[in-house]
């Protein structure tokens, strides 16, 4: 194998180890968040909405400049036709003519329609924005919720692993008792009845967990789950201080800054801009339009005076001779058009009304969610603490259940329900850490605080 082969196979044998070893880099929230935002099939057809406002909004400030426009017509008249030199007609005559012409027109007053056009397709195109945004947010806001709930499945696996290694000892101990005649066989059976049962526990965890990794790769539109791991971030207890603002003190502070009031509020004057329109529809329009052309035609022929004679009239020479210019003005006056601008103004101000009811929709639903998720936090909150304290009571107790069991002063069937309350009191605790932890970043996040998961949000 000579040289030129061997550096590129170890070139190429580098890239596949760094790309193996990128595909298996843990995934940070922030990443997670940032790699949805760029290839989210939603906010890729959100942002192309945005530009097609856009480009509506240039359009209607286009549409105030004057238009222009050229044309050319070629005729032929056959048998009988008027000759354009001796304005008589020829008979058998095959006539070519020739008019080519300019023109524009440019609208002088419409209503202010065209003003009103503009405004209305910028709030127009302010909302989509802002819509866009609200996405952004709302995908934001699922991915937290599925990174969270792999660190809770996480969490949970560890606990059902770690029961599993406690019941496999007992089952051990178990039957080294009862080959010395300590303990009754219907006691080992008890318990190695509850090592099955923890495994299929630790079978359930380990598919809960799988399932919560498909969801949020899916999530990311990742073609696949396989070594796609997230960073387990260390949160060792959580803190009161997250839910020191009230939900009076975190409302005012998201309707300044949150995209689903800023958008709402632009539709709204987008409707009432649109009305403007509508009643600009019954207002005089003038515009004024100027025309350039000229002509040609083969049956002509130049005089030549004094005579007359005629000789042959050339093309270039028509053209300048017969130019003509006009510019007039054009003074337009509904008078009745069946009723459509009457009506028009109508709904429009029904839109404007049913956005103005949008708008404090969005409001109350704003509050609501920021009411919720405060309660949902308190109540987390109440329950971690009433959980702790029942965990260490729990753990306690268990430990001193387990050494009645070892001496054979407890059958299996009690210390099998005690270890079965420790694992809930543990289920319970995680639960309701990670369900705190959530709803206080979804507080943080309606104060315009990016997303994070740690203790001290």
């Amino acid at each position: 194998m000579n040289l030129k082969i061997q550096i590129l196979l170890i070139i190429i044998l580098s890239f596949s180890i760094s790309a193996i070893s990128y595909s298996q880099e843990p995934w940070s929230l922030q990443k997670c968040v940032d790699y949805a935002l760029e290839n989210n099939i939603q906010i890729k057809q959100s942002k192309l909405n945005t530009e097609y406002n856009e480009n509506l909004l240039n359009q209607s400030k286009s549409n105030r400049l004057p238009n222009l426009n050229a044309s050319i017509g070629h005729g032929i008249s056959f048998g009988q036709a008027l000759d354009p030199t001796t304005y008589e007609f020829t008979q058998d005559q095959t006539v070519n003519s020739v008019n080519p012409g300019i023109n524009s027109t440019i609208t002088v007053f419409n209503g202010f329609q065209l003003k009103n056009t503009i405004e209305r397709n910028r709030f127009n195109l302010l909302s989509s924005i802002q819509d866009h945004e609200k996405l952004k947010n709302d995908i934001s806001l699922n991915i937290a919720a599925q990174y969270l709930q792999i660190l809770f499945n996480e969490e949970l696996l560890n606990v059902a692993k770690e029961q599993l290694e406690v019941t496999s000892a007992q089952v051990n101990r178990s039957s080294i008792l009862v080959n010395a005649g300590s303990v009754a066989k219907g006691d080992l059976l008890q318990i190695q009845a509850q090592e099955a049962a923890d495994e299929l526990t630790v079978i359930s965890a380990e598919n809960n967990l799988q399932l919560s990794y498909l969801t949020l790769s899916q999530l990311l539109e990742l073609d696949s789950s396989e070594d796609f791991k997230i960073v387990i971030p260390e949160i060792k207890s959580i803190s009161e201080e997250q839910l020191l603002e009230t939900v009076e003190q975190i409302f005012p502070e998201a309707l300044e800054i949150l995209p689903q009031i800023k958008g709402a509020d632009n539709k709204l004057k987008s409707a009432e801009k649109s009305l403007d329109i509508a009643k600009g529809s019954q207002m005089p329009r003038i515009s004024i339009s100027g025309s350039y052309g000229s002509g040609y035609s083969d049956s002509r022929q130049r005089i030549i005076l004094p005579g007359p004679t005629y000789e042959d009239y050339p093309f270039l020479d028509q053209l300048s001779d017969y130019r003509s210019f006009s510019i007039y003005t054009t003074l337009s006056i509904p008078i009745f058009n069946n009723f459509s601008a009457k009506n028009g103004i109508k709904n429009a101000r029904i839109n404007v009304e049913n956005y103005t009811l949008e708008v404090e929709n969005q409001k109350n639903i704003l509050y609501k969610e920021i009411q919720q998720a405060y309660a949902d936090a308190l109540a987390a909150l109440k329950q971690y603490r009433a959980s702790e304290k029942a965990l260490v009571s729990m753990e306690e107790a268990f430990k001193y259940t387990r050494e009645k069991y070892e001496v054979g002063l407890l059958n299996a069937v009690d210390f099998n329900i005690a270890q079965s309350q420790l694992v809930l009191t543990r289920s319970e605790l995680l639960r309701a850490k990670y369900d705190y932890i959530f709803k206080t970043s979804i507080l943080h996040f309606y104060k315009g605080e990016p997303l994070s998961i740690s203790s001290n949000n």
